[in-house]
């Protein structure tokens, strides 16, 4: 039986509480998100409108296509807390039925541009060579495309066909996501790429290639949870350039039909009435204001907090 001496207790090393890398370097992340006051504020407002758009149409109950022609062009009152439009029809209504739409094409169409993106970007920055020479050609052409004006044509081109074919309101929801996710996939796949450039010479991928991880292992195990930071500060960024999109189509009388009040679409049917009722362009223009500033400075607060030169884990 072997005895243990006081000296030797008191130099026998314990063993330490380990906590993963990835938790501590995430919980390091939110911490710095907190801190970002903007960001921390943008997060309160963005989601007080989700939920103002999600539950309010079920809690004030007046119908979007109510009309009420000795009401119309009135302000707000208590009858109709931001006043009503040209046809007499509640404004609180149509902007929180519209904003549904609004921010539903800004995260699908986000959703299509990092889906796209980074496809591009990992194939690019993986496979190198004479593949990623094509594939970035492909994306400086289509960066060097106007997009308003590549924007209008596509939606003015295919709009009746996928009107008919899948319906007026989701056959212009679906055909616009997909231009405005189409047209915004390049800054993604440009920034994936130089991410795979900069991890796949890394010492824990040269040693998962070393044990012999096959390419498709190393790229969904090792580089490309790494080289998310960034994207989804550029996913933040998108939403915001996705909901500015859209509004500027149904502003130009491109995008949803009158019948379905997004943000953009009550602008645009504000426009003539300025003078006599500029309460109607107000609300849905301060709606699209906040909810894309709001963005912005979670983006700029998602970029501080995920900068791996900030990050120390602990």
């Amino acid at each position: 039986m072997t005895t243990v001496t006081p000296t030797e207790q008191l130099v026998t090393p314990r063993p330490e509480k380990r906590t993963t890398s990835s938790a501590s370097v995430w919980d390091e992340a939110f911490r710095r998100f907190r801190r970002h006051r903007l960001a921390t504020l943008g997060a309160a407002v963005l989601f007080a409108m989700v939920v103002a758009v999600v539950a309010g149409p079920a809690i004030y109950r007046v119908p979007i296509d109510d009309i009420d022609f000795k009401a119309k062009l009135r302000g707000p009152s208590w009858a109709h807390p931001l006043g009503t439009d040209d046809l007499g029809q509640d404004l609180l209504a149509r902007i929180l039925y519209g904003g549904r739409i609004s921010l539903a094409v800004g995260v699908t169409a986000m959703l299509v541009a990092i889906t796209v993106g980074v496809a591009i970007g990992a194939a690019a920055g993986q496979l190198a060579g004479v593949v990623d020479h094509a594939l970035m050609r492909i994306t400086d052409l289509f960066l060097s495309l106007p997009q308003l004006p590549l924007l209008l044509l596509m939606v003015y081109l295919f709009r009746d066909l996928l009107r008919k074919a899948l319906g007026p309101e989701v056959g212009v929801f679906v055909l616009i996501v997909a231009v405005i996710g189409g047209l915004r996939w390049m800054p993604v796949a440009r920034l994936v790429r130089a991410q795979f450039l900069s991890l796949r010479e890394k010492e824990f991928v040269e040693a998962a290639r070393g044990l012999g991880a096959p390419p498709l292992r190393q790229v969904v195990r090792h580089i490309l949870p790494n080289a998310m930071g960034p994207v989804i500060v550029a996913g933040s960024l998108d939403v915001a350039a996705a909901i500015i999109a859209e509004s500027s189509l149904s502003f130009l009388g491109l995008g949803f039909p009158p019948d379905i009040p997004t943000w953009g679409r009550i602008l645009f049917d504000a426009k003539d009435n300025l003078d006599f009722a500029p309460h109607w362009a107000l609300f849905p223009g301060t709606a699209i204001f906040l909810t894309v500033l709001s963005i912005n400075y979670i983006g700029d607060g998602l970029r501080d907090a995920l900068d791996p030169r900030r990050i120390i884990p602990r």
